[in-house]
């Protein structure tokens, strides 16, 4: 069951890091939302440096929804997911592996490159070790919960935005405890507001990880039958 595991996830990220896999797209738009935004807020670096966390956490959110209809979608269109179903792997698996693989390709890129976006947006350096902490906690809350969300819109053809509309309110704790993390831990995670934050952030994933992949099967049954 074990290789079964590993060879689906990385059978999944090699198809999502080719061309139109979704990762690809999620950094341009990543780049491109970051890159517009002193062009719309203006050359002021005071208020740059207090939006800077608040805008890389919405930029973040933004691109990883923009991939949520390749988890499944792809597979349900050629068949792959009716052998899946059959396979020695559990949905719940299933679903494990490809929103893990979601995250390697198209979170944790994103993670590694908000940093360096963060400079266009005047964020001060020693704020960089806070925000990467803070994103690597939240973002594989992203990809579990938007697992559930393309699920329940795998038999929908072009269901991408529906999906994104399901799972948009359940991102939006993440995201209040992400920019707090990020915002409130610039100095070290020495004040207690940006403990809590990150303490919150790590609860709303682990729950993620453990009720996701149980949603996602549940829903992918559903439409299966």
């Amino acid at each position: 069951m074990s290789r079964a595991f590993f060879a689906l996830l990385l059978r999944d990220i090699r198809l999502a890091a080719g061309v139109g896999g979704g990762g690809g797209m999620a950094a341009f738009f990543f780049l491109v939302v970051v890159a517009i935004v002193p062009l719309g807020v203006g050359p002021d670096r005071p208020m740059l440096e207090r939006l800077a966390p608040g805008m890389l956490w919405v930029a973040l959110l933004l691109a990883a929804l923009l991939t949520l209809d390749r988890l499944f979608q792809a597979d349900s269109e050629d068949g792959s997911l009716d052998l899946l179903s059959a396979g020695p792997l559990p949905l719940e698996l299933v679903a494990v592996a490809k929103s893990l693989a979601h995250w390697l390709v198209t979170g944790l890129p994103l993670v590694i490159a908000a940093p360096v976006l963060g400079l266009l947006l005047s964020l001060p350096p020693e704020t960089m070790p806070s925000l990467i902490l803070a994103m690597l906690v939240g973002t594989p809350a992203l990809s579990f919960i938007g697992a559930v969300g393309a699920a329940l819109t795998v038999g929908i053809r072009r269901g991408g935005l529906l999906a994104s509309l399901l799972v948009l309110p359940f991102y939006i704790p993440v995201l209040i405890f992400g920019v707090g993390a990020a915002s409130a831990a610039s100095a070290g995670f020495e004040g207690e507001a940006g403990r809590q934050a990150l303490l919150l952030l790590g609860a709303i994933t682990l729950g993620s990880l453990v009720i996701g992949p149980f949603g996602a099967a549940a829903a992918l049954r559903a439409n299966l039958r």
